[in-house]
């Protein structure tokens, strides 16, 4: 753990605690039921892996920071924290967990409009607590993240906010800046609108050197190991957007709350798959292939993603 100052072993108590009850973390980890061997060496494997590769590509470690847990939700009453990435089904994990932590408040996670499970103070981040409460959480509570193929996401969040009219404040705040510095003779209206953002200038954009120098990354398009920094948190569960109802499940059984709530089936009509990236990356030259690669490269090795067959690097 990299946080310094001693734990009081009352904070944060919790209702599994009250209850006598294994918590998550220790039902992941004492795991006895040969129903879940199959799922559970799955998951061990991801974890092996992640923990490989974080010691392959970090050579120094760092102290956490506060800024460095504003993604991860809080769940005190059954023991757990979350870690959110935008794209990979995390309104709906927002929903769960507002059904999870609402005091009855809520049953059905769908029944929670989307715009409301984002709303700042319906959860509780990890950030919002002491060091000593976030020291014990990190130790005691069952850490999880959702990832998915980078590129998959990241044509995802282009197609939701820059091809979706209703999206006019990501339009202006970004659309502008990238039409401004990445398009030849841009249109006055162009200028002014910023609704017309081609992928190719939006891969133009992200590889800019400029562009971090201004101001990180957007969550939508941030790198997972920045947004959720997995080789300073060891996260006891990578799930993945690919099996996303069987890794979501498993979650719930781990805080036994299998029955009271269940994940919401997403429209797979609407989701961003493989092919359809390919068919976006069809026109972007080879330079710009390796670059955004290259980007995206700690995300790729972290979870174990292989190099798209698309991809052209000369």
């Amino acid at each position: 753990m990299l946080w310094t100052p001693a734990v009081n072993q009352d904070i944060g108590r919790t209702d599994w605690r009250r209850k006598s009850r294994r918590s998550p973390l220790q039902a992941l980890y004492e795991s006895d039921q040969p129903e879940s061997s199959a799922v559970h060496m799955i998951h061990h494997g991801r974890r092996e892996l992640l923990e490989e590769e974080c010691r392959t590509h970090t050579r120094k470690r760092r102290v956490l920071i506060p800024e460095d847990l504003k993604h991860l939700i809080v769940d005190d009453r059954h023991g757990l924290l979350y870690c959110y990435v935008p794209k990979v089904a995390c309104t709906n994990w927002k929903r769960v967990l507002m059904v999870l932590t609402g005091d009855g408040r809520y049953h059905d996670p769908l029944q929670i409009p989307a715009n409301e499970a984002h709303v700042a103070g319906n959860l509780r981040s990890l950030a919002e607590f002491s060091t000593a409460e976030i020291n014990h959480r990190l130790r005691n509570y069952l850490k999880f993240v959702f990832v998915r193929e980078p590129f998959e996401r990241l044509v995802s969040a282009y197609r939701n906010k820059f091809t979706r009219s209703y999206n006019t404040a990501f339009h202006k705040r970004y659309g502008t800046k990238i039409i401004r510095r990445h398009r030849a003779n841009p249109q006055p209206e162009a200028l002014d609108r910023g609704d017309d953002v081609t992928f190719q200038e939006f891969v133009q954009y992200l590889v800019d050197p400029q562009t971090q120098r201004e101001e990180p990354f957007n969550e939508h398009w941030e790198r997972v190991h920045a947004l959720c920094h997995p080789c300073l948190i060891h996260y006891d569960m990578v799930g993945k957007y690919e099996t996303l109802e069987q890794d979501s499940h498993y979650v719930l059984r781990l805080a036994r709350m299998e029955a009271e709530v269940h994940f919401p089936t997403s429209d797979k009509s609407t989701r961003t798959t493989g092919h359809m990236a390919a068919q976006f990356f069809h026109n972007i030259s080879p330079l710009y292939h390796r670059k955004l690669y290259n980007l995206y490269r700690m995300d790729f090795l972290l979870f174990n993603y292989s190099i798209p067959s698309y991809l052209r690097f000369r």
